[in-house]
């Protein structure tokens, strides 16, 4: 299994942690302490296997059209006129915590700008959550420029990109990776949605949005 770029640190550091504690359960094996360090070891364990699942990365085979940036389920989608596309619709992904967190390019482009916005850690899928620490990447394509907002949440604590800016990437090439959280939007030059609200997509996958209208 594949493990997510920026992420091996916190697999080894529970690790580590969790065998420190089963060397101590063994070291002090008989003493009255040695309970509390054979269940801090299991707790250790049990986390190094979540971050394992968690920080998973599996190869995906490209989909057509325009694809998902992100694993999830869809929480809106929005025709708008936005300060740096315009007239456009918004397709927005909320990750939960079992989903892949790494996030995708929906379409071929050239990096214009990205932009790191520190700020609170609020429930993803609240209205305030526009107050979260967030990543801003401008795109330009074929189809116009778009823009691509990956937003930290409750248990998300750090955006780390995978990108910078002046990169030609592909449809579905690795963009990043959310740290425990948690949703991605999408602003594209008004097309015609293959989504709705409620539906699961997969990030490089799903097709969300058709290239020409």
């Amino acid at each position: 299994m594949k493990i997510a770029k920026g992420s091996s640190q916190w697999i080894a550091n529970s690790l580590v942690v969790g065998s420190v504690f089963l060397f101590l359960f063994i070291i002090f094996n008989g003493f009255e302490v040695s309970s509390l360090f054979l269940f801090l070891s299991f707790i250790f364990y049990l986390l190094t296997l979540f971050f394992i699942i968690f920080f998973r990365d599996p190869d995906r085979e490209i989909g057509k059209g325009i694809v998902a940036c992100a694993d999830g389920k869809i929480r809106e989608i929005s025709n708008l006129n936005d300060k740096d596309i315009g007239e456009c619709v918004l397709v927005s992904t909320f990750m939960n915590v079992y989903n892949v967190h790494v996030n995708r390019m929906p379409i071929d482009g050239i990096v214009k700008d990205i932009k790191h916005i520190y700020g609170a850690h609020l429930p993803a899928f609240k209205k305030e959550s526009e107050k979260n620490e967030r990543v801003i990447i401008m795109v330009d394509t074929k189809i116009g420029k778009i823009k691509i907002v990956q937003i930290a949440g409750t248990l998300a604590r750090r955006i780390v990109p995978y990108i910078k800016k002046g990169d030609k990437l592909k449809k579905g090439d690795k963009i990043g990776i959310i740290r425990l959280g948690s949703r991605v939007d999408v602003y594209l030059p008004s097309r015609k949605v293959k989504v709705n609200v409620g539906d699961y997509v997969k990030a490089g996958v799903s097709n969300i949005a058709e290239i020409n209208d």
